[in-house]
Formats: C-alpha cells, sequence, structure tokens
C-alpha cells in the first residue's frame, strides 16, 4: 500500500462507498486483488479510530434502534462442525443507532442478537449522548434489560412491536402481510407521535444498496468478520461526513454540528 498514490487510494476507496465488490474495485481501479484486500484494514481501523473520538456529548433528541441480519464465512446451516457456535461463522447482526432528527448514525455494533451484545451496544450509546433522549426500538427483549442497565430511569422509552398476519401460502420471497403496529411505553413520557423506527429501518436498505456484503442471494458476502467490521465503519464514515442526505441537503455530521463542511474522500484517505 506504500506505492499507492492518494489518488489511486482514493479511486479504490470510491469504488467500496459505492458498493463494489473487492474484485470489482480491483478490476476497474487496475490494482492486484490484494492491494484492495489490504487497503480495507488501514482505512477501516481509521474511520472506525475516528468517529469513536468525535462521537461524544452527542445533543441528540430522538433516537431509533434496530438490528440487521446478514452471515459470514457461510449460512448458519452450512457452517462446519468444527466452527458451530464460533462468533464470525454463521448468523452475524449489526446493531445500529440513528438520530431521527440529524440522520446521524452515532454507533453500530456487530454481534449476535443476545442480550449481551444488546447491553454492550446500549452502553456505548448511552456514553455518547448528552442529555436525556427519546429511545424507540422494535419489540426485541433484549432490549429492556440492556436500556434499563445503560440509562436507569434517565431516558423516554417505547417499543414499537410491529403485527403481521398469519398465512399458510406464504413463499420463501413474500413475507407475512403488515397489519399494525403496538406502540407500547416502557419507561419515561415518549412523545407517542414519534414512537417510530422508520427512519433507521429506511437506513437499512441504504446499508444494503452501499455494501455488496449486505446485498441479499450473493455471493459478496463477508468472508471474515474482521473484513467486515472495517467495510462497516468506513461505510459509516463516507454516510456520516461526505454524503448528502437527500431531506436535510447536507451531511449529517454537519446538520448534527461535528462539522462545517462536506467531507471528500481524500479527507478520509488522510485519516490513515
Amino acid at each position: 500500500m506504500n506505492k499507492l498514490s492518494t489518488e489511486k487510494r482514493v479511486q479504490i476507496l470510491k469504488c467500496l462507498v459505492e458498493g463494489n465488490s473487492l474484485r470489482a474495485t480491483a478490476r476497474m481501479c487496475d490494482v492486484a486483488f490484494n492491494t484492495v484486500l489490504k487497503f480495507i484494514p488501514e482505512i477501516g481501523e481509521a474511520c472506525a479510530e475516528y468517529q469513536d473520538k468525535v462521537f461524544h456529548n452527542l445533543k441528540c433528541k430522538r433516537i431509533q434502534c434496530d438490528e440487521i441480519w446478514t452471515f459470514c464465512y457461510a449460512k448458519e446451516k452450512n457452517v462446519p462442525e468444527d466452527k458451530k457456535g464460533t462468533f464470525g461463522y454463521g448468523d452475524v447482526w449489526t446493531w445500529v443507532a440513528l438520530d431521527a432528527d440529524t440522520k446521524l448514525v452515532p454507533t453500530f455494533m456487530v454481534g449476535d442478537r443476545t442480550a449481551k451484545s444488546a447491553k454492550i451496544f446500549m452502553d456505548d450509546l448511552a456514553e455518547r449522548l448528552a442529555s436525556r433522549v427519546q429511545l424507540t426500538t422494535d419489540g426485541h427483549k433484549a432490549y429492556l434489560t440492556a436500556v434499563e442497565n445503560a440509562f436507569g430511569g434517565d431516558i423516554d422509552y417505547a417499543m414499537l412491536v410491529k403485527l403481521y398476519e398469519s398465512s399458510q401460502t406464504e413463499t420463501r420471497y413474500s413475507p407475512a402481510r403488515y397489519k399494525g403496529s403496538d406502540k407500547q411505553i416502557i419507561s419515561g413520557k415518549p412523545n407517542t407521535k414519534n414512537i417510530s423506527t422508520s427512519y433507521v429501518e429506511r437506513q437499512n436498505l441504504t446499508m444494503r444498496m452501499s455494501m455488496r456484503r449486505f446485498t441479499r442471494l450473493t455471493n459478496g458476502f463477508s468472508k471474515k468478520i474482521e473484513n467486515h467490521v472495517y467495510h462497516l465503519s468506513l461505510h459509516y464514515m463516507y454516510y456520516n461526513f461526505c454524503r448528502i442526505h437527500k431531506t436535510l441537503r447536507v451531511t449529517p455530521a454537519m446538520e448534527a454540528g461535528l462539522t462545517d463542511h462536506v467531507w471528500t474522500l481524500e479527507a478520509i484517505v488522510n485519516l490513515i
């Protein structure tokens, strides 16, 4: 990587953040596949360190949280016996928090869907917030204890439980029909009008469109959990600081007051 110019690094970065696979990026940028593979940890670590340093004392008011599924190495049913039960092989969940007002993603975490992962995720989120917020999650029960331990009574927390019809005629690509939702107030006094997970669920689509690793029915899935996390760090660095939100007309980081300009890809490369 020391032989690559900044221009070539930016070219590689541009391909990666626009959802191209590693091999497609290597072909388009006329570099070796291993060059792109070695670039991922380098840029991923730099992005993770910068965001961890900057995202503190955030003045968020409304936070939405969700989890998105994917798999690493192989689908759960195809994981070899000697690797079953080992994290990084099979099902992998990405926990995401999003500020409904600025669209900033202050934290994310890759883990399983257990109460332990929920606790780590919520503890990290609580440390980054400056004041009391209204929090909305889905109906995943692991959130209940995790939110209480992280925030205590200093939060307005509600769950949005979606309800679906059950049908024997459902097919693999036709999920049950949505018939409504149940707003459950857990603690504090959340504004019922703001009990929603719409923004964070829309952000899930952004993830699938922007990262080849999350595309459904693909062979571009992550083979190593480390590279999966590195690519997520890069994605959220680009999402928060470089990509202009279509509704806000500025980047989420600008809307949140963390920067006064749109970052360039060169600026991200310079983090290394």
